[in-house]
């Protein structure tokens, strides 16, 4: 049964993206700050440290080629976002302990790096007109503030989701 539990949670968490993007942007002080919900990621993130690189590239896949169908016009950029950034989560965990705190710090990393890698993108074929120093305050600490609060309610929880899937297929 935990077999199907991980793809559904995945499937579920692309599906709220878009519900917690309803909150936003969010208004202070007559500045509107955008947060982005990148819950995906980070379970994919969490997927490629306590469960499977192969796997989690192998989801990146295909949720990115879903986002690109369902949120922008251009196919392609999250299709090759998501595995990359699972890859590069996998080569930097292999240096350093895997320890939670750890992988939620390299979660908040990840997410910068995709935040930025898709500002160059569409900046790069002109889908965004802000500046990069714009783009900082008012999209990307927002995104890393939001997504935060996320993986700390919810990066325990994904860490004993895939320790008891690895001790179920090792028949534990």
């Amino acid at each position: 049964m935990i077999r199907f539990i991980i793809p559904l949670i995945a499937v579920i968490l692309f599906f709220l993206e878009p519900v917690f993007s309803l909150f936003s942007p969010v208004s202070i002080a007559d500045v509107s700050y955008t947060l982005v919900p990148r819950f995906v990621i980070v379970y994919l993130i969490f997927i490629t440290v306590y469960y499977g690189r192969r796997r989690a590239i192998l989801y990146g896949i295909v949720l990115g080629l879903l986002y690109d169908m369902y949120h922008i016009d251009i196919i392609g950029i999250y299709t090759f976002l998501y595995p990359v950034i699972c890859y590069l989560a996998a080569l930097i965990i292999r240096q350093i302990h895997r320890h939670i705190l750890t992988v939620m710090l390299l979660s908040m990393v990840m997410i910068a790096l995709l935040e930025l890698l898709s500002f160059f993108f569409a900046s790069l074929i002109a889908l965004t007109a802000i500046g990069f120093e714009e783009f900082i305050v008012i999209r990307l600490m927002p995104t890393i503030i939001a997504n935060s609060i996320f993986v700390a309610m919810f990066g325990y929880l994904f860490k004993r989701l895939f320790d008891e899937r690895g001790l179920q297929k090792a028949g534990i």
